[in-house]
This record gives structure tokens, C-alpha cells and sequence, in this order.
């Protein structure tokens, strides 16, 4: 690619703490070890590093369901299939996070991001600033109804209805909630978390019914977010053009079985008296297992993704506080936050592209020294 002309000068000055080849043009140093060059990540270490992260992660989750359930005291055999999903889940998670941070892009997002998201800087400068992006990037998704109302509201869906399903299954599973009735068969119950009781309740009443059915009303919330994104991708030409069947569709379909099965064994427990419960609770186990040990490796893992997004718009947020917008070197219009072009650069210094300088200029200015280059340069030789 042609170098701006503007750019050549300030590339032979190589910056602060990067070293220079013979070019003068600003290279990443090499890693301490001297095994690779920086970007260059070694497989068998990353694997490594990733693959201890995930058993340490593991055995935590499995000591605090044991210490959770006061020694397993509280814990339900009949879900044991769903804890060990859970335990395959949190060794997943930490494997392809580890995995996505030794990435120089992803590990410089990870610095930023959760260096603002725990600065007290940035909480001085703005302290108002982290529970709003939480609330309106991270819970209400504000950026996804630039695009489409309806994809907002069934992302809405989807989202709200899994973490509520996620907040009553997980501590189910792991034995930390539990409701008792001194007499057996109800209808007064009390939920106990870690043992300790929290609320007692009557099943007959209305907090009683929500106890027992929130994860219907999850399903509820999912199924019509989740067919919504299912008719897109049959019938939305953008979308089946670069849609993958593992990728993009068994997500949702895995979503939609959940929820259909739990909501049948709900009905089968109180319209067929138990009929077929045992088939539907077998397929619904299965459906939910899958999930599980899905999620670090498909699309939902960018879940555990989204927090680092946050603590970059923490990042570039604090950056226009400070009045630090950087100006396209041509036009003078503005890019970004100063801060974000230095990181930005960075990152591309990390993948040992040579063109970083490009970073300072705004996309109207990149196409006109292109064509500028490819004018004087490229066509000059066709006269």
C-alpha cells in the first residue's frame, strides 16, 4: 500500500518504545523470551496458558458447588447432568478467553477496556459515566436500535429472558437455592440460599406462582426473540449470505427446543398429569447440556466478550471528556479520541502492519490519497 505523503516523514520517526529496523520505520519490539516476534503468538503456549486457565476455573466451580450446597447437602442428583455441563461450560469459557486475549488486538482491548472499567480516574472524571454504558450498552443495547427497532426488541427478548433463566437454573444446579415446606407438600415454602433462609412464601399466591414459573416466563421471553432471528436468517438476503449453519442457526434452534421443552413439561405436569414427562424431561436435559458446552465455542461467546466492549467506550468516552479528539492530518476533521487512534495504531504495530500511519486519516482522505497514489504512480506508467 502507498504511504500517505504526509505520513512518510513522521514514520521514519520511530515512536516511544518500539524498536527500528533498518527502514526507520517503527516496528514492534520482540517478545522477552526471544521465541517469536510480537503478534506472533506460539501455539503451544497459548494452548498451554489457556488450557490451565480453564482446570483452575473448573476446580472453583466445583469447590464452590460442593462448599455451596453445605457439602452437597442441598444438592439435587437429578441435575448432576446440568452441573457437570456447567463445569465443562466454566472450563470452556476460560479456555477461549485466554485463548481470544493472547490475540495483540484482543489483549490490547482487554488492557483498555478493563483498565477504564477500574480506573478511579476515570471514575472522578466521569462517575456517573460506568453505570449508564453498563445499563444502556451492556443491559439495554441502545447501539443495536440504531439498526433495527425490531432487532432490538427480540435481542431484548432473548437477552433478558436467558440471564433470568441463567439466574434460577444455575444456583438450582449447583444446590445454593433450595425451597422447603415444613409440611411436606406446601403450599408455605421458604427459599434458602447457601441454607440460610431468604423469603417464605405461599406456592397459591402470586409470588408463589412467579417463584415456580420463572423459568416459563424466560421461555416465554425467548421463543418469540429467538423465531424472530430464525425467519431473518431464512428469508433476509443479507443475512443468508454470510450465515453458517453452526454458527448462526443452531444458536437459535438450541434456544427455541429449550424453551419449547420446558414449557411442555410445565404443561404436561399440569394438563396430562405427568404424561410423557419423562421423554420431555430427557430431550429438555439434553437440549440444555448442549447449550452449555456450546457457548464458549459458538456464537454466544460473545456474551463473555461484551464487558471488555464497555470498558473500551469507558475509554473513548473519558478520551472526549478530556477534550482529546484527534483531527484527520489532511482535513482536520475529526477521527476519534486521541487516545483510541494511539491504541489503535498500536494494535496494528503488534500485527506488524506497516501502514499504521493510515490511522490518522479519516476514511474521505484514505480514498484520496489512494486515488492520488494511483494517479501519479500506477496509471503514470500506461502514458
Amino acid at each position: 500500500m502507498t504511504e500517505p505523503p504526509e505520513a512518510s516523514a513522521s514514520a521514519a520517526q520511530p515512536d516511544p518504545g518500539a524498536s527500528t529496523g533498518s527502514t526507520g520505520a517503527a516496528v514492534a519490539p520482540p517478545p522477552a523470551d526471544g521465541s517469536a516476534r510480537a503478534g506472533a503468538a506460539v501455539p503451544r503456549s497459548v494452548t498451554a496458558r489457556a488450557t490451565a486457565a480453564g482446570v483452575i476455573v473448573s476446580l472453583l466451580l466445583i469447590v464452590a458447588i460442593v462448599l455451596g450446597s453445605r457439602f452437597l447437602e442441598n444438592f439435587d442428583s437429578a441435575l448432576l447432568p446440568y452441573a457437570v455441563a456447567t463445569v465443562f461450560l466454566a472450563f470452556g469459557v476460560a479456555y477461549r478467553y485466554t485463548v481470544w486475549v493472547s490475540a495483540p488486538g484482543a489483549r490490547r482491548l482487554f488492557r483498555k477496556g478493563w483498565g477504564s472499567l477500574f480506573s478511579a480516574a476515570n471514575f472522578r472524571k466521569a462517575p456517573t459515566a460506568l453505570p449508564k454504558m453498563i445499563a444502556t450498552y451492556l443491559g439495554f443495547q441502545k447501539f443495536l436500535g440504531a439498526r433495527s427497532h425490531a432487532r432490538w426488541a427480540a435481542h431484548q427478548l432473548i437477552f433478558w429472558g436467558c440471564i433470568l433463566a441463567s439466574l434460577i437454573t444455575f444456583p438450582l444446579t449447583w444446590g445454593w437455592f433450595t425451597f422447603t415446606s415444613g409440611s411436606g407438600s406446601g403450599p408455605g415454602y421458604e427459599m434458602r440460599i447457601w441454607g440460610f433462609k431468604i423469603i417464605g412464601f405461599d406456592s397459591l399466591d402470586i409470588l408463589g406462582w412467579l417463584m415456580f414459573h420463572g423459568l416459563d416466563i424466560a421461555a416465554v421471553l425467548v421463543i418469540p426473540g429467538a423465531s424472530y432471528f430464525l425467519w431473518r436468517r431464512m428469508k433476509d438476503r443479507g443475512a443468508i449470505t454470510g450465515q453458517r449453519f453452526g454458527y448462526d442457526l443452531v444458536p437459535l434452534i438450541a434456544l427455541i427446543v429449550i424453551s419449547v421443552t420446558g414449557l411442555l413439561l410445565t404443561f404436561s405436569s399440569i394438563f396430562l398429569h405427568g404424561g410423557g414427562y419423562e421423554f420431555l424431561a430427557i430431550l429438555h436435559m439434553v437440549s440444555v447440556v448442549f447449550t452449555l458446552i456450546y457457548i464458549p465455542f459458538g456464537k454466544f461467546f460473545h456474551i463473555v466478550q461484551r464487558p471488555a466492549a464497555v470498558g473500551m467506550q469507558l475509554f473513548k468516552y473519558t478520551g472526549r471528556q478530556d477534550q482529546e479528539v484527534f483531527g484527520c492530518r489532511r482535513c482536520e476533521e475529526p477521527i476519534d479520541t486521541a487516545p483510541y487512534v494511539d491504541n489503535l495504531r498500536g494494535t496494528m504495530r503488534d500485527l506488524s502492519l506497516d501502514f499504521d500511519a493510515w490511522a490518522e486519516y479519516c476514511p474521505r482522505c484514505k480514498r484520496v490519497l489512494r486515488g492520488s497514489a494511483y494517479l501519479s504512480q500506477v496509471k503514470k506508467g500506461f502514458k
